[in-house]
C-alpha cells in the first residue's frame, strides 16, 4: 500500500469534513518541524478544516477559525502553528511589515491560506497542498 504522502501526492479525496481532517492528522506527523505549508483552494474547499486536523495532531485544543480579519493567528500545542490569510496582502513586503518571524518559535508550522500572494517570499521547500472541491460536494487533496 502507498505511503500517505505517495496518496497526497497522488490525490485523495474525501466525503466529509471529518475525514478530511483525520487526513491531516495523519499528516502532522510527517511535517518537518519549522515548515511551511501553502494550502491552495478556492473558499469551502477544506482548507481551514484540513488546518484544524493538522492543530488537533499537534495538540492544540482551541478552535481553529480563518484569520481573515486579523491576517493570522498564533496556536500554541507541541508545536507552534501560524495561521495566516494572505488573501488581503498585496506582497511580501506586507508579509514582512506582520513580523510573524518575531513571535515564532521552534517547533512551527507555518500554514498558509492564499499563498499566491506571496509566492516570493515562500521558501524552496515549502510543501503546496491543492484543495478542491467538486459538484457532489467531494475533496480532494493533492501534495505537490
Amino acid at each position: 500500500m502507498p505511503s500517505l504522502l505517495e496518496q497526497l501526492q497522488a490525490g485523495i479525496t474525501t466525503q466529509s469534513a471529518e475525514a478530511t481532517e483525520q487526513i491531516a492528522r495523519e499528516l502532522a506527523a510527517l511535517v518537518p518541524e519549522d515548515t511551511v505549508l501553502a494550502f491552495h483552494g478556492d473558499l469551502g474547499a477544506g482548507k481551514t478544516t484540513f488546518i484544524r486536523g493538522l492543530a488537533r495532531a499537534w495538540d492544540i485544543e482551541e478552535p481553529v477559525t480563518s484569520p481573515t480579519f486579523n491576517l493570522y493567528t498564533l496556536y500554541e500545542g507541541n508545536r507552534q502553528l501560524i495561521h495566516l490569510d494572505a488573501y488581503r496582502l498585496e506582497s511580501g513586503a506586507d508579509l514582512d511589515a506582520l513580523m510573524i518571524d518575531d513571535f515564532m518559535h521552534s517547533p512551527w508550522c507555518l500554514a498558509v491560506e492564499w499563498p499566491e500572494r506571496i509566492a516570493n517570499s515562500l521558501p524552496e521547500d515549502t510543501w503546496h497542498l491543492y484543495l478542491g472541491i467538486d459538484e457532489n460536494l467531494a475533496h480532494t487533496i493533492r501534495l505537490k
